[in-house]
């Protein structure tokens, strides 16, 4: 089919004007999602960690593109032995709030992270399947143990947000409270989010010193505001709407795309209906149309940066034909494969995701599925997305984007592939059993057993649709000095802006 047909002709709307700026040091980021929540511990999720992820609450260590890991609330690690790293903490350093930061505070977050009395999309996405104990030596010494050990334990650490030990354990904060070099002022739900500069940051006094966000679904609406000079930056356009040379950045970034694949009910739970599900999409005929051109395939959940990841493979080829044959097939096997299927979307996800899902959903009804398309904004897409599922759904398709920018799979396959994971459509005890050996090991070691299971994920579970590898497109306005990295879609920090 003809992609370039399901690009919508968009009129550029109107753009509501902001109030000019009262300062040069002030900027506006238009975001295209809104925030459903403003705690810490969920700014793994995309459009919470552009707002809060190192501007109000830093993590113990950071990775940074190009340099590795660095410090940041903790100066310097070691290794103890037994699976316990010992951190030194940065001295002087002060909460919004007043309070004093210690270990106490390091131990508290873990355990608020990590507990079971909410669920932290950090502690379940990157400590799943492990238990963390601490021990305060002294205010500023803080031993970390990790059962079964972790030998990257300080790489896990460049995402645990750290809060004020009074915070609460069993409900999420309205108002965010950290260390970093912001401080978090108001949000007036449905209009915007205003942070300003901490006098009192154990760092540098950052140049912008404050920010206001607003929200705006409409790409072409997001580029013309930073066009016209009503907003500074957008971090995440589309590609047609990517057409200033002087304001426009293009980059690979850390970014999948795939599709969840719920293999707990019929016909999913049939691995040759899985299989005709990624020979049904002609993923080459979206490169250069609805996606950038420099689009990667993808074959696994991670993008290449990572290690482990398995060159080896190919996408699954665009076979229509052989993908009604295996439905066929499983139909007459007893397979119910005529039973309507429901594709979820994320509204605002990714440039273009609208136009995307539409052009999926036509080439599985092409290939034989009974497949409908139903959006959601990311509060009710989170519903769908992760545990607990609904107990009363049919089967389900959940198109997602996942954030890989540290290096390492294990940001990344227990919370979507284990059986316990707060994500995964999965339970097979062979994949678990992978997760676990690859996740101790080091080295070449690692890097082997990561590959491996990228090749039983894609080649005999077949368990998702992968399918890209994406470039985001941003639009800086002039007056800024700022080039957008590999995190940029998932983490803005405003402290690395700048003024010309």
């Amino acid at each position: 089919m003809n992609l370039k047909a399901c690009l919508k002709g968009t009129a550029l709307a109107m753009v509501v004007a902001l109030p000019a700026m009262a300062q040069d040091n002030a900027v506006t980021v238009v975001l295209s999602e809104e925030l459903d929540l403003v705690d810490p511990c969920m700014s793994s999720r995309s459009n919470i960690g552009r707002v809060v992820l190192q501007n109000i609450a830093e993590t113990i260590t950071e990775m940074v593109p190009g340099q590795g890991l660095q410090p940041r609330l903790a100066t310097e690690w070691e290794d103890m032995g037994g699976g316990t790293w010992r951190f030194h903490l940065r001295d002087g350093v002060t909460f919004h709030d007043g309070s004093a930061f210690d270990a106490e505070d390091v131990a508290h977050s873990i355990a608020r992270t990590t507990g079971d009395k909410i669920v932290c999309e950090i502690g379940a996405k990157y400590f799943g399947g492990m238990e963390l104990t601490t021990n305060v030596v002294d205010a500023n010494t803080i031993d970390i143990t990790a059962d079964p050990a972790q030998p990257i334990l300080p790489l896990l650490m460049s995402t645990m947000t750290v809060v004020p030990a009074e915070t609460a354990v069993d409900s999420f904060v309205s108002t965010p409270v950290g260390t970093g070099p912001y401080t978090f002022d108001e949000y007036n739900v449905g209009q915007n989010i205003k942070l300003s500069a901490n006098p009192n940051y154990w760092g540098d006094q950052p140049a912008v010193q404050s920010a206001n966000y607003v929200f705006r679904s409409d790409s072409a609406v997001r580029a013309a505001m930073v066009q016209t000079g009503e907003a500074d930056i957008a971090p995440n356009i589309a590609l047609q709407d990517a057409t200033n040379d002087a304001m426009d950045y293009s980059y690979p970034n850390s970014e999948t795309v795939y599709l969840r694949v719920d293999h707990n009910i019929a016909p999913l739970n049939d691995v040759r209906v899985r299989k005709a599900l990624n020979l049904a999409v002609d993923r080459e005929a979206f490169v250069g149309t609805i996606l950038a051109n420099g689009t990667l395939l993808a074959t696994g959940m991670t993008p290449p940066s990572t290690i482990g990841y398995n060159t080896d493979l190919t996408h699954y080829a665009y076979d229509p034909e052989q993908a009604k044959a295996l439905l066929a097939e499983a139909k007459a096997d007893g397979v119910d494969v005529d039973q309507e299927i429901t594709l979820i979307g994320r509204t605002g996800n990714f440039g273009n995701v609208l136009e995307t899902m539409e052009a999926l959903t036509a080439m599985f009804q092409d290939a034989g599925f009974n497949m409908k398309l139903e959006m959601y904004e990311v509060a009710e897409w989170e519903n769908f997305y992760s545990k607990p599922f609904a107990e009363d759904r049919g089967p389900q398709m959940v198109q997602a984007q996942h954030d890989n920018a540290n290096g390492d799979p294990v940001f990344s396959m227990y919370f979507k592939y284990a059986c316990d994971g707060l994500q995964s459509g999965v339970c097979d005890e062979k994949i678990d059993s992978m997760i676990a050996d690859a996740t101790a090991s080091v080295g070449a070691e690692r890097e082997a057993k990561w590959k491996d299971l990228f090749a039983y994920i894609h080649e005999e579970n077949v368990t998702d649709v992968f399918l890209f590898h994406m470039v985001g497109f941003s639009r800086v306005g002039e007056r800024l000095d700022f080039e957008p990295t590999i995190k940029t879609n998932s983490e803005l920090q405003l402290a690395q802006i700048s003024f010309k």
